[in-house]
């Protein structure tokens, strides 16, 4: 039975408690301040680390399609808490056994468990969301997903100034740049050489755990206050300026007809590409910012911190925008602007130009998720928003496979991250022509440009 208007939660309330869970969810794109204190800590490698947050992603993808299916049968209420415990839980069972268990239990509790529960967690206020501002598809998805571009930007400035985490990160910086340096000069790596005061101490990984621990009890206690206000509007919901957007859509596709389509697999592969090109950034971010300026790992983390908030503009901006010109043209200049960046990027070594090249990269990378709800909205409906647009989220998880792991193995043979930019340059290149060739199915209205008001 439908609510009555008087008992109708307030679509802003919801959006605000699902932007929280999203800030939550999006401190995985901090992972870059773990990568060296990992590595200094525990003598793995690159590769080895950056495992963890590879199989986060990929994860978080099969939890988008659990979670998507589940809330279209129980509601966003249960499935948004059950991910967000999940997320919290892997955090706090990464921190308690990372020390003791290796690497192999940090892939398990971090990447398994919290993978799953964050992608659970992350379709169901997408969906939500989406389905309470008909009138504004862009705008309402971009804002809800814009908090999980700023969850990293929230996260870094508070961890790199914990005293005891800065330290480690510190020490690791140290580590790997004596460390690289001895692999681009053909000799063997000898810690010991390391300055005593630079020297890698027990104590770092032990404010390491520590940081993993309090995170996951704060991702569990905020996260599922906020889950508990999330609720899918009124059958028939509607708002005065919608009439027009909600008779573009035309018919909901189940699941079964979309993985018919062509479409879905277009709208896959445009996801799947810009996630490899900006996720290789984001996994990597503090150490490639490193590399390339010379700042210490406190300088990079922070400013990273900071240029992390272009992650979650670039979701309500170009969510927004694409409700003005159009889906299939926003990915298109997305695609082009990262195009010239990653060209260009390897070749600088000024703070101010390698800063306002992340930024693009995070304004286009999050404009990406920022866009594709409301695209899957505008080709298959709302109906099964849940489920169609967590199938098509699985494009993040491989995405997340394969971009930070060839960042990871290009860094551990050659002591830089550099030389895989030219490549991703071209493969933007050829994602940009995906969006001519995608248009709607058949059974819905031809429009290129959504109706707002």
């Amino acid at each position: 039975m439908a609510r009555s208007a008087s008992t109708t939660p307030n679509r802003w309330l919801v959006c605000l408690a699902g932007t929280i869970v999203m800030v939550c969810l999006g401190t995985v794109y901090s992972w870059s301040i773990f990568t060296r204190p990992l590595i200094a800590s525990y003598h793995w490698t690159n590769t080895e680390t950056t495992w963890a947050f590879a199989l986060a992603i990929f994860t978080l993808g099969i939890g988008a399609v659990i979670g998507g299916r589940w809330q279209d049968k129980v509601g966003p209420r249960t499935v948004t808490t059950v991910g967000v415990v999940l997320w919290g839980l892997g955090n706090l069972l990464a921190g308690l056994g990372v020390g003791t268990l290796g690497a192999p239990w940090l892939y398990f509790a971090y990447g398994i468990i919290g993978g799953l529960g964050n992608g659970m967690a992350y379709i169901t206020p997408v969906a939500t969301v989406t389905k309470w501002f008909p009138d504004k598809r862009g705008l309402g998805s971009g804002i809800v997903v814009m908090g999980f571009g700023l969850g990293a930007f929230f996260y870094n400035q508070i961890v790199s100034r914990i005293g005891s985490f800065a330290a480690a990160a510190k020490h690791a910086g140290a580590y790997v740049a004596a460390s690289d340096a001895a692999k681009k000069a053909g000799t063997a790596f000898d810690p010991s050489q390391i300055p005593a005061a630079l020297q890698v101490v027990p104590a770092d990984s032990a404010a390491i755990a520590a940081v993993f621990v309090v995170s996951g009890i704060v991702f569990i206690v905020l996260g599922g206050l906020c889950a508990s206000l999330l609720s899918n509007p009124p059958a028939g919901y509607t708002v005065p300026g919608a009439v027009a957007a909600a008779s573009a859509a035309g018919r909901s596709y189940t699941p079964g007809e979309v993985l018919r389509t062509p479409q879905f697999y277009l709208l896959w592969l445009m996801l799947f590409l810009n996630v490899t090109a900006g996720i290789l950034v984001v996994s990597n971010a503090v150490p490639i910012f490193s590399d390339l300026t010379g700042s210490t790992a406190a300088v990079a983390g922070q400013t990273y911190g900071l240029l992390a908030i272009f992650n979650g503009l670039g979701r309500f901006f170009w969510g927004a925008v694409s409700d003005r010109i159009g889906r299939n043209l926003a990915y298109v200049l997305i695609f082009g602007i990262q195009v010239v960046v990653f060209f260009i990027l390897g070749g600088l070594h000024d703070v101010g130009a390698v800063s306002a090249c992340f930024a693009l990269v995070l304004l286009c990378y999050g404009g990406g998720f920022g866009t594709m709800p409301s695209f899957n909205a505008d080709y298959f409906g709302t109906k099964y928003l849940g489920v169609n647009y967590g199938m098509i989220i699985t494009a993040w998880g491989f995405g997340g496979l394969v971009g930070p792991l060839v960042a990871a193995k290009v860094k551990d043979v050659t002591g830089s991250f550099t030389a895989a930019l030219p490549y991703v340059a071209a493969m933007l290149i050829v994602a940009a022509i995906l969006p001519f060739l995608t248009k709607k199915p058949s059974g819905q209205t031809q429009q290129t440009v959504p109706a707002t008001t």
